[in-house]
């Protein structure tokens, strides 16, 4: 489990988007936390259910799944450390998805009556999950164009360019280093591909000398050059606007 306490690494996912006051971190503070360990592939949330409670990462990686009649499997939309990966099931009457485990996963749980009660006291704290919820749909839009419209090595690209920027905004990628236990299988089923075109991809970029990738460790050496394949644009994980005024009066009321 990371060395930080699971709090402050929520804490710190939400100020990405605006600095909370003392009342909002005590009242997260607060919080019952169930906490978790997943193996890899190990399903963390899973589809038909109906949870009564939401989680967050507190170590280690998660994707979102889809499965077919045939056995076959689509991931999307990779969760790193700090992400709620089902905060939408508090308003959905069952999952439509499963979330797995990339590799070992940490997660915290946060029962469903918990979160509204949290909301409940804080409008500020509802604008900012409601702002993770936002985060999400741009990042599902943008998974669908690489899927839909772009190449093998230029989607691929693409996705280590969204996981270095967002790691690095947490201080976990130093140097343009970073560990994704994501096996060849896990990439061929988030791009949509086989692991030949998974495999030819790496080799384009290898030889390009844009990244290196060896036993899970990734170094991105040239970012500029690889999101210039990837036609890759930051905009869609910025964050959204700050809390407007008409929420700011409830929490000054």
């Amino acid at each position: 489990m990371s060395k930080a306490k699971p709090i402050d690494i929520l804490i710190a996912s939400l100020e990405q988007i605006e600095p909370l006051d003392q009342q909002d971190r005590d009242l997260l503070a607060g919080l019952d936390l169930r906490f978790r360990r997943f193996s890899a592939n190990n399903e963390i949330v899973r589809s038909r259910t109906s949870p009564g409670e939401s989680c967050f990462i507190v170590a280690g990686f998660a994707a979102r799944a889809q499965y077919l009649a045939d056995g076959g499997r689509q991931l999307d939309q990779i969760h790193v450390i700090g992400d709620f990966v089902d905060l939408h099931s508090l308003h959905l009457r069952q999952m439509d998805h499963s979330v797995i485990a990339i590799g070992p996963c940490d997660v915290a749980f946060i029962r469903h009556d918990e979160l509204v009660s949290t909301m409940a006291h804080s409008p500020r704290l509802t604008w900012l999950l409601w702002q993770l919820t936002v985060l999400d749909g741009a990042v599902a839009r943008t998974w669908m164009t690489c899927l839909g419209r772009r190449r093998a090595e230029a989607a691929l690209a693409h996705l280590i360019c969204e996981l270095l920027t967002r790691l690095r905004r947490l201080g976990a990628a130093p140097s343009n280093r970073f560990h994704i236990p994501a096996t060849q299988t896990d990439l061929a089923d988030m791009l949509g591909v086989s692991t030949v075109h998974v495999n030819r991809s790496l080799a384009e970029l290898r030889a390009r000398r844009l990244l290196t990738w060896s036993r899970h460790e990734v170094h991105v050496l040239d970012f500029e050059r690889l999101a210039l394949i990837a036609d890759f644009d930051n905009s869609y994980l910025e964050p959204g606007n700050p809390m407007p005024k008409y929420f700011q009066q409830f929490v000054t009321s």
